[in-house]
């Protein structure tokens, strides 16, 4: 099949050479003309305008977006749309906000272009050779993408969710349960970490990574940072937060399901960007006000 592909970060560059170690004709575009370059160095097309892409691709065009969420997706289908005919496809396959895709569904509907959102798992990998993707679409538009679907994603490694929206939410949720693993998973090692015996983290992830209730791939990428840094000593603890794990929160708080795992580990996350914090000195003043234990002075 020949597909347009717009978006050659690690994600969308990766997919790009999946889908043509399968035979798939893409037409590659990037913002910055780098990585276009760089990509038909690999035997790929480039297009160096959003015209050149669009006019090199058959009737309906099928035209994939590996862009940031929020107004690039935006301000790229505004751009696109003067160039696009009725029947044409586009797939968005970053991690939008769901409330954005059934946004742009319905918009884009109303002008004859078909949309669809695809949540994309499993890491650059995971583009590169076998992803997870969860595919929000009509039918009849599902079964024309389904074939290139298939090819870049690993045995049982796609969905059709169902209507659109469906696949940018179900990968919300996804992410929010990461949230809550990666925290299960930090503070189980820190807890090794006060513990007074002399511990090897990178056997201990190995070892939980071979037949334990515990096991899988977080396991074995956590074996693999501790073989590069075995105390994790040339990194600080920020992590950064994309948003799905807000929006898993939000969308608990709306249907008013408990999830204390996932908001903990969202707190944790913002809580990791600060030296110190107001609220903590608010709490150590009151305990000495009240009850006289110690504070620690600066």
């Amino acid at each position: 099949m020949k597909l347009g592909l717009i978006g050659l970060g690690k994600m969308g560059y990766n997919l790009a050479l999946n889908l043509h170690d399968h035979n798939h004709e893409v037409i590659c575009y990037n913002r910055t003309d780098t990585k276009t370059k760089q990509i038909e160095k690999e035997g790929l097309q480039g297009a160096y305008s959003l015209e050149e892409l669009v006019s090199k691709l058959d009737k309906p065009r099928i035209i994939w977006l590996m862009i940031p969420a929020g107004k690039p997706v935006d301000d790229m289908i505004n751009n696109l749309l003067p160039l696009l005919d009725k029947g044409d496809i586009l797939i968005d396959g970053g991690n939008s906000n769901y409330h954005d895709t059934l946004r742009r569904y319905q918009d884009l509907k109303a002008k004859g272009i078909n949309f669809v959102d695809v949540g994309t798992s499993g890491g650059i990998s995971g583009a590169r050779h076998g992803a997870c993707m969860m595919i929000g679409s009509e039918d009849k538009i599902f079964k024309i993408i389904e074939p290139f679907i298939k090819d870049v994603c690993v045995e049982n490694g796609y969905l059709h969710t169902g209507q659109n929206g469906s696949g940018h939410y179900v990968k919300m949720i996804h992410n929010g349960i990461e949230y809550g693993m990666l925290q299960a998973i930090a503070e189980g090692f820190e807890i090794l970490e006060h513990s007074d015996f002399d511990l090897d983290y990178e056997k201990i992830a190995r070892v939980w990574n071979h037949g334990s209730v515990i096991r899988g791939w977080l396991m074995e990428l956590m074996e693999k940072a501790f073989s590069k840094d075995p105390k994790l000593e040339s990194i600080k603890g920020e992590i950064q937060s994309s948003g799905e794990g807000l929006w898993t929160v939000q969308e608990a708080l709306d249907k008013k399901v408990p999830a204390h795992v996932i908001a903990a580990s969202l707190f944790v996350r913002y809580r990791s960007f600060q030296d110190d914090t107001f609220s903590g000195k608010v709490i150590a003043a009151l305990r000495n006000e009240f009850g006289g234990h110690d504070v620690v002075r600066k």
